[in-house]
């Protein structure tokens, strides 16, 4: 994992060096860009889908799991070149991953995180395992159009780094192997637990887009859960970015 970090940072590094070198020695006399009030993606939102890879057979995720993510940014252009931009903030990020006739046990005592099939016993309509970070973005920025952000093409490279606030499983709607609810559609039970879990995550991303809306990609390079407790699994994410202001 370090190596992998150590080979990140040192991309980022060269692309910044590049930039700054481009910009120098392609100079033209300077033109003056008003960057004062320019709408910078100073706030993101971010939803889309969320899964789990490298997961065995025991781990039946279904039906849609899905993050829900955003962030307070500051924007700061390079005084050379100024449609390159690095920009970091901080912001919160959830990840809701679903099950199928699988129950998750975060509340064990056992080493092992238990990851249980119940087919054949009573179990919830619906069941997911839910994670929120604090997490700390830096993003490596391209805007065709630096003046205005919001009639350009966007391009970022970045990463996060995150530490884990909370941990929890919902399971609602509980019912007998054949189907039937046994208390009732409206019958929940959460359980919280931080044990099983990574409390350090660490994320590359990417994001292509116009204007307001990208379309963005994570993946968590350091495992879901600790070293041991489990199934050695990554989080790979895809979706949408909402930005502005």
């Amino acid at each position: 994992m370090k190596r992998t970090l150590l080979a990140v940072l040192g991309i980022l590094f060269s692309v910044l060096s590049f930039a700054q070198k481009d910009s120098i020695t392609s100079r033209k006399p300077a033109v003056k860009i008003d960057l004062s009030n320019r709408p910078a993606d100073h706030f993101m939102i971010q939803y889309g889908a969320d899964s789990w890879t490298g997961r065995p057979d025991s781990v039946r995720t279904g039906g849609f799991s899905r993050h829900f993510n955003f962030y307070f940014m500051l924007d700061k252009p390079f005084q050379t070149n100024p449609k390159f931009s690095v920009a970091f903030g901080a912001g919160i990020g959830s990840s809701n991953i679903f099950f199928n006739n699988t129950r998750v046990d975060i509340k064990s005592n056992t080493t092992k995180l238990p990851f249980t099939n119940v087919d054949s016993t009573d179990h919830f309509n619906k069941f997911k395992v839910t994670t929120i970070y604090l997490e700390v973005p830096v993003e490596l920025r391209y805007y065709t159009n630096p003046a205005d952000p919001n009639k350009s093409w966007k391009m970022a490279l970045g990463m996060k780094v995150g530490t884990l606030l909370k941990s929890y499983t919902k399971g609602k709607n509980l019912e007998n192997k054949s189907g039937a609810s046994i208390y009732g559609p409206g019958y929940i039970v959460k359980e919280s637990d931080k044990r099983f879990f990574n409390g350090t995550m660490l994320a590359l991303t990417g994001r292509i887009g116009y204007s307001f809306i990208s379309l963005d990609a994570g993946y968590q390079f350091n495992g879901v859960l600790k070293e041991g407790v489990g199934p050695s699994m990554n989080k790979f994410s895809i979706g949408l970015t909402f930005s502005g202001l």
